[in-house]
């Protein structure tokens, strides 16, 4: 299996196959593809991971694509500006990912729900359920904005705003603090609390979030009924 990454600011990755190598991805998540690849949909691994994908983010249905030739091609794209990136799962790695950042996996791979603590929910900016990505084989991940890469040492903390958290390493603790000072709380415009990564491990921050840019356009919107 081979793989190229292409495209800015709307990047793709198209996926080149031997014979009988397949991948999944979310139910309508296909590009485009060369002949010679077969699609099955269904729930991949049953309803109850099914339900825990939902509460990620991702579908309940799955779609599997398996080449029936040698050099069958598949290409898959972004939904939002940012970047592609790879995990390479095996050995022990695991990663925990932001919501709605699956783009497709090899079939070893096991997408589920990582449920945060109630006050990381509340108030870490990325809710009760993120991703989880667990198994052996590759999984590639569509990201907001761009992305930098991080290396934590053992206990070091690394305080980041709501929704630039793309990804990072299983054993890095998440966790929420709350913002010191009145003043920073009632004019900082940073919210009541941020989003906290311990060390050690490796963290991937993302430069712009799609929930923040929605927020930002939306006054901008024309109402309902609203004319030019």
């Amino acid at each position: 299996m081979h793989y190229k990454v292409f495209g800015s600011p709307m990047p793709a990755v198209t996926i080149t196959m031997d014979q009988g190598e397949n991948i999944y991805t979310q139910s309508g998540g296909m590009t485009w593809m060369t002949d010679g690849i077969s699609m099955e949909t269904n729930m991949k691994g049953g309803f109850l991971k099914g339900i825990g994908r939902m509460f990620a983010g991702e579908s309940l249905f799955m779609a599997t694509y398996t080449a029936q030739r040698p050099g069958a091609e598949i290409t898959l794209a972004s939904s939002f500006p940012g970047e592609i990136k790879l995990l390479e799962l095996g050995n022990g790695k695991e990663y925990i990912a932001q919501k709605n950042s699956f783009l497709c996996a090899t079939p070893g791979v096991t997408l589920s729900a990582y449920v945060t603590g109630v006050k990381s929910g509340l108030f870490g900016g990325e809710g009760f359920v993120l991703q989880k990505y667990t198994g052996q084989g590759l999984a590639f991940l569509e990201l907001d904005g761009t992305i930098v890469e991080k290396q934590l040492a053992p206990g070091e903390k690394l305080k980041v705003d709501t929704g630039n958290i793309a990804f990072f390493e299983a054993n890095v603790q998440y966790s929420s603090e709350m913002v010191k000072g009145f003043a920073n709380i009632l004019f900082g415009g940073e919210g009541l609390f941020l989003s906290t990564l311990t060390g050690p491990g490796k963290v991937w921050l993302q430069t712009m979030s799609a929930s923040e840019l929605a927020k930002k356009i939306i006054p901008f919107m024309p109402s309902a009924g609203s004319s030019n």
